[in-house]
Formats: structure tokens, sequence, C-alpha cells
């Protein structure tokens, strides 16, 4: 078993369905392995909606994002705006988004993607609030979108990056944070990850699970559900990626994460939490 350290989940999507049943004993159940604060990811109008209703259940541990993900982004418009910027003003709301654009499904068409996003622009720009970003397969277009407002967003996260080495030095100079998710973990998609992980400063580097998705792979036995009880592993394989000590690394992208998020600090060497 691991040693404890305190971690921050910064993009679990506990509004899917999967965790309707038992959504307090997976909160518990990542409070007790150390992971001490989760932000849970608006991906809609609706599920932004339910996760500032689910923060409420353990004050102080879940915090949310708020935002349309490109998936939906044909459901934005002037009215989503506005309900987006009522729920801005929510004290558990730390982030804007999910946002940005999705080239690989194109569930969305690409030019009400970048409506939707630049909408999402726009907000962090006005409130000041961080930024929480999706990017897949449409860095040519997103990142001049990016840099057209750079100088007016506050700090801005790449969520769950799994892009080249120049996509990862673009972004950097561009003063963004990166997210790294269980995507490492995979041994069919995640070589290059493993390889361009240590490229990532301490002070720009935060780790996620994106739960129930992108379970890590390498997890004996095998699971089907990923959880943010999971994201100590996630840790432990940047460090070694990285070739860090697991301890300072822990320490160092808990430090970055709460200068980002805003958090208090709360950190204990034991990981305890009284969640109940």
């Amino acid at each position: 078993m691991h040693k404890l350290f305190s971690c921050i989940d910064i993009g679990a999507n506990l509004t899917h369905k999967s965790f309707a049943r038992d959504f307090d004993n997976v909160v518990r159940a990542a409070v007790a392995v150390g992971v001490e604060k989760l932000v849970l990811t608006g991906a809609s109008i609706s599920s932004s909606q339910e996760a500032n209703t689910l923060c409420r259940k353990f004050p102080g541990v879940l915090y949310s994002t708020v935002g349309i993900h490109p998936h939906e982004a044909s459901t934005f418009n002037v009215e989503t705006a506005e309900k987006l910027a009522e729920m801005l003003r929510l004290p558990q709301v730390v982030a804007v988004g999910e946002c940005g654009l999705d080239f690989n499904r194109d569930f969305s068409p690409r030019d009400k993607q970048c409506v939707c996003f630049r909408g999402h622009l726009e907000l962090a720009a006005q409130t000041k609030l961080p930024l929480f970003l999706h990017d897949r397969e449409a860095f040519s277009t997103f990142y001049p979108m990016i840099k057209e407002f750079r100088d007016s967003i506050g700090d801005a996260v790449v969520h769950c990056f799994t892009g080249a080495k120049s996509e990862l030095s673009a972004y950097l100079d561009a003063d963004l944070h990166i997210g790294i998710t269980g995507w490492i973990c995979d041994e069919r998609r995640g070589t290059h990850l493993r390889e361009i992980v240590k490229y990532i400063p301490t002070n720009r580097l935060m780790i996620e699970t994106d739960a129930p998705y992108l379970a890590p792979r390498d997890l004996r036995p095998k699971i089907h559900r990923n959880e943010p009880k999971y994201l100590p592993h996630i840790l432990h394989t940047v460090a070694h990626c990285r070739g860090d000590s697991v301890e300072v690394l822990a320490g160092q992208i808990y430090a970055t994460t709460c200068r980002f998020f805003g958090f208090e600090p709360c950190q204990t060497s034991s990981g305890e939490n009284s969640v109940t």
C-alpha cells in the first residue's frame, strides 16, 4: 500500500450516472487515500447545475467548474451564456469550463464549437476565474484563440493533455498549466506522454482522474470505472516517469493546484480528512 500524500483531483465527472447510487462512498473513498479536494467538471448547463448541488454535500472538499463542453457547443446561445454567468458567481465554482474544441469526434459543428469557446473565453476575461480547457485534435484552431485572449484571461489549464511535445512547448510558452490523467498509464497510447511529462515545470503541473473515464490500464486487478481514489496511482506514475521523488512531487503539485484554484492549503502528512 502506498504512503498517503495530500493531492487534489482537478477534474472528475461525478455527475455521471454511474455514480448516482454510491456518490457519497466515492467521495469518502477518495478522501481516505489523501485526495483532499475534488473539482467536479461541468460540461453542460444541466451537469454544471448538478455539480453545484452535489458540492453542497461535502463543503470544503467538493468544488466545481461551470461550462459547456465542445460536444455540447450547439446548445450555446445568449440564454445559456447568461445561465453560465449566473452560476459562475457561486462560491463553490472555481473555474470556467470544461470548454474548448474537439475536432476528433465533432459532435457539434466546428463553427459552433468556436463560437461556444469564444463565449467561455469572454466569460473568463470578465470573471477572472481560471479556465478548464479541452483540446482534442484542434490545436491549430484552439491555440490561436487562446493567444488572442491570453492577456485578458488569468490562469488556464489544458485538461487531460495528450498532445505532442511541440504542443506542450507552445502551451508552456503561453503560460498555461497542464493536467495529466490516467492516459499516462495506458501502454497503447500513453507512451509518448511518459516521455515528455518530465518537461512540464512543477509550477505548471496538475493531476486528475477524469473519472469515470480514462481508468489507469495498469491497475491490477483491472478496473472498469475510474474513481478519484485512483489519483494517487496517477501521481506515482507521473513521478516515476519524471524520475522524481513521489513525496517531493506530491507537495509541489499540491501547492501548484492550491495556487491555481485559490484553495487554502490544508495539507496533512497522513492525507486524513474528516468527511462523514
